[in-house]
C-alpha cells in the first residue's frame, strides 16, 4: 500500500459518520418490509437514502479532484491524463446513476 493518503483523509470520520447514517436508514428500510409499511411511505425513505449517498458521492469526488487530480495535473505526464480519465469516468457513473 502506498504512503500517499487519499484525498478524504482530512475528512474520514465525517464521512465514516455519514455512511453510518446511510447504513441505518438501509436498515430501517429493510424494518419497513419486514413490517409490511405502506408503500409509498418505504418509496419515501429510499429517496432519503439515495440522496445521502448522492451526497456523499459528490463531496468525495470534490475531495478526489481537488486534491489527487490537482496533485498529478502539477506533476504532469501520464499520471495526470490517467486521474482526469478517471475522475471523468466516475462522473459518467454518478450521471447516470
Amino acid at each position: 500500500m502506498s504512503d500517499v493518503q487519499p484525498g478524504y483523509h482530512s475528512e474520514k470520520a465525517n464521512h465514516l459518520k455519514r455512511l453510518r447514517r446511510v447504513e441505518g436508514q438501509v436498515r430501517g428500510l429493510q424494518r419497513m418490509v419486514e413490517e409490511d409499511q405502506y408503500c409509498i411511505d418505504i418509496l419515501t425513505q429510499v429517496s432519503a437514502a439515495t440522496k445521502a449517498l448522492q451526497s456523499f458521492s459528490l463531496e468525495l469526488l470534490e475531495e478526489h479532484l481537488s486534491h489527487c487530480v490537482v496533485d498529478a495535473a502539477r506533476k504532469g505526464g501520464p499520471e495526470a491524463q490517467e486521474k482526469v480519465r478517471e475522475a471523468s469516468d466516475a462522473i459518467a457513473r454518478l450521471v447516470r446513476s
